[in-house]
Parts: C-alpha cells; structure tokens; sequence
C-alpha cells in the first residue's frame, strides 16, 4: 500500500516554518504532492526532505514566489515530465507528473479565477486544456492519479453555505458542469468513495472565524481513474494540520 498526500502548502518556506517536516515525518506519506510552492529549485529545503527520504522532484513558475507544484516521493520514480506542453500554463508551474510503475502520480494546481475576468478565462481554458492533456496521456497510461488544488467544490455538500455561493468562483455552475463532465470521463473521487459526510473541507478562508467555525470549502482531491477505483484503501482529510490556509488531503491506494 502506497500513502499518497496532497497539500496546498501557499509557500513552502512559510509551512516549513510551521512545522511540516515534523508533520510528514508522523504522517510518513510515500508520496507528497505540494502545490503552491511559491519557491525556486534550491528554495524548498530539499537537503532536509531528502534527509527524511524523499526524492524530490519541483517545477516552478517562472514568476518568483507564485504558483509552482513538487512532487516529493520515497519510490524513485521511472520518469519525471514538468509541464503539460503549453506554455501558457507551463509558464506558472502548474502540472508535474512522476510515473511508478504502469501509475502516474499527476500533481496539479488549476488556476483559482478569483480575481474574475481575464482569470476566470483562464481558469476555464486550463480546465478543458488538462482535460484534453489527460485524455491523450490515457491512450499510454490508464492509471492515473491525478492529486491537487483544483479550485472547485464538486458538490453541494463540499463548500459551506452552497445557497449562496453559486456566483463565486470555485462554486460556479459551469465549474461544477465541468467537474461532472470529468468524473464520467472515467474519474473517481477518492474521498467520496470512502467518506459521504458533509461538512468535509480542506480550505478555509483567512477571515475571522472560518476554520475555527469550519465555514470551508472542498476543493482539494486525489481523483483517480476508474481502473484504480478498486485500489483506494482509505482517504482522509487532515484538517488538524495548519500550516496553511489549506491542509493535506491523503488518499492509501493499493498499487
């Protein structure tokens, strides 16, 4: 059984300041995907990740200290790709893929259109071009385990207060329309597999009140395709861990 953990860190060095060295070391994942790294190769502590056994494997934006995803892993991986071949999102460090065996492991962090406009664009171009970059990807790899920030609630039970929120971003109808059109494109959501509870969040915002209220938002997930739906163990969402305004969502995949 392989541990598998997905965490928007917002800032490795801030979290690492926190304590998530500690952390991993009591948690002890396989495999650890961070997006939002805000870092540069040779920024992150590697030495120190390294240290605990992780190969350690970062694609950053071009922009310092914004975006960026790692994958950090126990297993030496076979092949490490960064990027999905368009520069467009390439540029802002948002997809790496490390693949184990006949599994890759995809860490994505998909644009958050908070800022509307030209954003929201953007986060709706990404979402069908990931997309389209998944499918081709299957044709060679059907075992996928795509792990991230995806920046949307997928259900009604996943954010806080839904009634109200169908015109934020990250809770849109055509975000959720397209998270739907994704699951039957051969996706699973690992959490739901296992837990069907509401009020299961992995976000809060940093407003007085929100996570000590658990006022949150879902928008965390390990997704997998669906010839590894029989391979999820258990998924959890750590939400005791605060180096954050995220925390790590794991999923144990028998692989």
């Amino acid at each position: 059984m392989k541990r598998i953990l997905s965490y928007n860190v917002n800032g490795i060095r801030s979290a690492l300041s926190k304590g998530l060295l500690d952390f991993l070391s009591e948690v002890n994942p396989d495999i650890v995907c961070f997006q939002e790294t805000k870092a540069q190769p040779g920024q992150m502590q590697e030495s120190d990740f390294e240290a605990l056994g992780y190969y350690c494997h970062t694609f950053s934006a071009q922009k310092p200290g914004y975006s960026g995803v790692a994958i950090f892993s126990k297993l030496k991986p076979d092949l490490v790709v960064r990027g999905m071949g368009n520069e467009k999102y390439d540029a802002e460090g948002r997809v790496i893929r490390a693949d184990f065996g006949d599994v890759s492991v995809i860490c994505a962090y998909f644009p958050s259109g908070t800022t509307g406009g030209v954003r929201q664009d953007y986060k709706m171009d990404f979402l069908s071009d990931f997309q389209s970059y998944l499918k081709e990807l299957r044709k060679s790899r059907k075992k996928l385990i795509v792990s991230g920030d995806y920046n949307i609630c997928r259900l009604w039970i996943d954010i806080h207060n839904p009634e109200k929120q169908q015109n934020t971003s990250g809770f849109l109808p055509e975000e959720r329309e397209w998270f739907a059109n994704f699951v039957s494109d051969g996706y699973v959501d690992s959490f739901r597999e296992i837990n069907q509870e509401p009020h299961q969040y992995s976000w809060w915002s940093y407003r007085a009140g929100a996570r000590p209220n658990n006022k949150g938002w879902r928008i965390d997930y390990h997704m997998v395709t669906t010839e590894l739906r029989d391979k999820i163990c258990n998924a959890g969402i750590l939400s005791y861990a605060v180096h954050s305004d995220h925390c790590p969502v794991l999923v144990d995949m028998d692989f």
